[in-house]
C-alpha cells in the first residue's frame, strides 16, 4: 500500500463524501488545479484493489463501490426489483448500440412501435436521456445512454458492450443463427425441388 500524500488523502475524502460519481474536473474544484489527479486516482485505485470497497472509473466518473463479489453480504432484505419488459430491454440495447437514436429509428430496428411508457421507464431508471434533436424535418428527439447506465451495468465506456462475437460465444445468438441456417437450407431445398420438376 502506498503511503498517501496530501493529494491522495484529499481525493479520497472528496470521493468518499460525494453523493454521486465525480469527473476529474469536479475533483479539481475541490483539490485544486495544481494537483496531479490522474496519479492520485491511479494510486488510490491500486491501494483499494482487492479490498471490500474499490475505487472505479465508469464513463469518465470516479466513485467508490462495494467489491462486486461481496455485495451479497450487504443484502439483508432483498428488494423486489421491477423487471424490465422485453420491449424495454430491446429498446435499451438499441439505444446503447446505436446512440444517439430517434424513436423512429428504434422502431425501425425493432420492427414494431414502442410505447411512450417504455422510454419513460428507461428515463426514470436514469439509463437514457434526451440528447438533442436530429437536424431533419420535424426535428425528432434523440436518445442516448447516461453515466448511470454505465455504472449500473459495470461498464467503463460503451466500448465495453459485448460485440457480436462475444454474444455468439455466450450462446445468445446460436438459436437465431441455427434458425436462419435452417430456413436457408429449407429455401434451397424447395428451390432445388422446383428446378427438378
Amino acid at each position: 500500500m502506498t503511503a498517501p500524500d496530501e493529494t491522495m488523502r484529499a481525493v479520497e475524502a472528496v470521493l468518499f463524501a460525494a453523493d454521486a460519481p465525480m469527473t476529474v474536473a469536479d475533483l479539481r474544484a475541490y483539490v485544486g488545479e495544481e494537483a496531479d489527479l490522474p496519479a492520485a486516482l491511479a494510486a488510490l485505485a491500486t491501494d483499494y484493489a482487492g479490498r471490500g470497497i474499490e475505487l472505479v472509473e465508469r464513463g469518465g466518473r470516479w466513485h467508490f463501490q462495494t467489491a462486486s463479489d461481496l455485495a451479497n453480504f450487504l443484502r439483508r432484505d432483498r428488494e423486489d426489483s421491477r423487471k424490465l419488459s422485453r420491449a424495454g430491454i430491446e429498446t435499451l440495447a438499441i439505444i446503447a448500440y446505436h446512440e444517439p437514436v430517434t424513436r423512429a429509428e428504434i422502431e425501425s430496428i425493432r420492427g414494431v412501435q414502442i410505447s411512450k411508457g417504455t422510454l419513460d421507464v428507461l428515463m426514470e431508471a436514469g439509463w437514457i436521456r434526451p440528447a438533442g434533436r436530429r437536424e431533419v424535418p420535424g426535428r425528432p428527439l434523440l436518445f442516448a445512454t447516461t453515466p448511470e447506465f454505465l455504472t449500473h451495468f459495470g461498464l467503463s465506456s460503451r466500448r465495453d458492450l459485448p460485440g457480436i462475437d462475444d454474444l455468439r460465444a455466450a450462446g445468445l445468438l446460436d438459436p437465431v443463427d441455427l434458425a436462419f441456417d435452417a430456413a436457408q437450407s429449407d429455401a434451397e431445398a424447395v428451390e432445388t425441388a422446383d428446378e427438378d420438376d
